[in-house]
C-alpha cells in the first residue's frame, strides 16, 4: 500500500479511492444524455477505481458522489481521545477547511499530553520537545499544525476558508507525527521485549 496519502483529485490517473480507501489507477468515462440523439454533459464525468470497481462521480471538477471527505483516515495508534476530534475535522473538510484547521489544533493541543507535555501551551510545549531531541522535522510538522489552526481560529496572514489542499495536508501531519513518535516507540519496544531475558538485563545492568 502507497504510504503517502492521495486525495480524490480530478481527472488524476491514481489517488485513494473514498469507497475502498486503496490507492488505484482511475479510469475517467464520459457522461452522455439520451434524447433523440446522444449529448455529452460537459460537466460531468465518472471516476471507476479499478480495485473495487466502483463509480465516483464529479460535477465541475468536484466530486458530488459519495459525498465523503478527501482527507485521510486516523493513524491506527491515534489516541482514542483524540480520534474523534481527528475524525470530526475530517467530517467537515470539504465543507470547511477553516473549521477543520482549527479542530486540529485542538487534536495538537491533545496530542501534546500524549507525548508528555502540558497540553497547556503549544508552543512551549514543543520548545522542551525539541530540548528533548526532537527531530527537526518532526519540530516543523508541529509548527505548521500549530500556526496554521492558530491562524484558522485567529484569521491572520493565512486564509484557509477555501484552501482544502492545504487542510488535507494537515491530516497528513498529524497522521506522520503519530507514526514517528508513537508507533515507531511501540514497534521498537515490541522486538527489544522479545530479547532474551538474560540479555535484557545486561543491557540494563551496563546503562545503569
Amino acid at each position: 500500500m502507497t504510504s503517502k496519502y492521495y486525495p480524490p483529485t480530478y481527472e488524476e490517473d491514481g489517488f485513494h479511492c473514498p469507497y475502498c480507501q486503496v490507492y488505484s489507477k482511475q479510469k475517467w468515462l464520459k457522461i452522455y444524455f439520451l434524447e433523440a440523439t446522444y449529448y455529452y454533459l460537459e460537466d460531468l464525468k465518472m471516476s471507476v477505481c479499478s480495485h473495487c470497481r466502483k463509480f465516483a462521480y464529479w460535477y465541475k471538477g468536484e466530486m458530488i458522489v459519495p459525498d465523503e471527505s478527501t482527507a485521510p483516515l486516523p493513524h491506527e495508534d491515534l489516541p482514542e481521545n483524540i480520534k474523534e476530534d481527528y475524525l470530526e475535522a475530517r467530517s467537515i473538510v470539504n465543507k470547511s477547511p477553516r473549521g477543520s484547521a482549527a479542530i486540529l489544533r485542538l487534536c495538537l493541543q491533545k496530542l501534546m499530553k500524549e507525548l508528555g507535555e502540558t497540553g497547556k501551551n503549544i508552543n512551549t510545549d514543543i520548545g522542551l520537545l525539541v530540548k528533548k531531541g526532537l527531530p527537526e522535522e518532526v519540530q516543523q510538522a508541529l509548527d505548521i499544525l500549530r500556526v496554521i489552526g492558530n491562524e484558522s481560529v485567529h484569521p491572520g496572514e493565512l486564509d484557509m476558508r477555501d484552501d482544502i489542499d492545504t487542510a488535507i495536508q494537515l491530516f497528513e501531519l498529524i497522521n506522520f507525527i503519530v507514526e514517528d513518535r508513537i508507533t515507531r516507540k511501540k514497534k521498537i519496544f515490541s522486538l527489544f521485549s522479545r530479547l532474551p531475558e538474560n540479555k535484557r538485563q545486561e543491557i540494563e545492568r551496563r546503562d545503569e
